[in-house]
């Protein structure tokens, strides 16, 4: 085995190793604290809202959960595919960035060239967007906060999260580019919406991703 066939080998151990450690962080530290909330008592959420919630949002998303993985992997490879779920914003941000770095230096999809260009490339991806935010958000945001008044500050945060959620919902629907999957996925939400929770008032703030 040549040294460079070694060194991708070694790569390919390291991130696997890695990747999946990272992941598994990750999933514990988004999920603990919403649980410690929860089971501490100091959340009033009772656990028929916590699945009413799960199964409006697996009605939307549980088609994207199985295609966008099958998608993206030909085209990051397992490295990059470790990196692009941990950061997020796949569909606008990380795959067009890998896919114009693979072209701009001739590298076929599916092959080392083209992983070691997508990994590179959502590095750099991630750079500009922590910088982004911190200048734009951290720095100008929290200066705009401060100049704005109260009351319209207050107005606004009330329409954050339904804007917010429309605009991941219409991105699946544009990406999945699945007309059958998407009306499964409104109707579902629809009949929590309007029967379930009619039915079940308690369950009304879980309701509220979906209205």
């Amino acid at each position: 085995m040549s040294t460079g066939a070694r060194a991708l080998a070694e790569f390919d151990k390291t991130t696997s190793r890695w990747g999946r450690i990272t992941m598994i962080v990750g999933l514990l530290l988004s999920i603990g604290a919403p649980l410690y909330l929860v089971f501490s008592g100091e959340v009033d959420v009772t656990g028929g809202q916590l699945w009413t919630a799960f199964a409006a949002v697996a009605g939307t998303f549980f088609i994207i959960w199985l295609v966008e993985p099958l998608t993206y992997f030909p085209i990051l490879g397992p490295a990059a595919m470790y990196q692009a779920f941990m950061i997020g914003n796949i569909a606008n941000k990380l795959l067009p960035a890998a896919l114009i770095a693979q072209t701009n230096i001739g590298a076929k999809p599916g092959t080392k060239r083209a992983e070691l260009a997508a990994v590179l490339a959502i590095c750099g991806a991630a750079m500009v967007h922590l910088v982004s935010l911190a200048v734009f958000v951290g720095l100008l945001g929290t200066w705009l906060i401060s100049v704005i008044p109260t009351d319209i500050v207050t107005v606004t945060r009330s329409y954050i999260l339904p804007s917010v959620l429309g605009a991941v919902l219409v991105q699946a629907i544009v990406s999945m580019k699945q007309p059958r999957a998407t009306v499964v996925a409104l109707l579902v939400a629809a009949v929590i919406t309007f029967v379930v929770v009619p039915a079940m008032p308690s369950l009304a703030l879980s309701s509220t991703a979906i209205r």
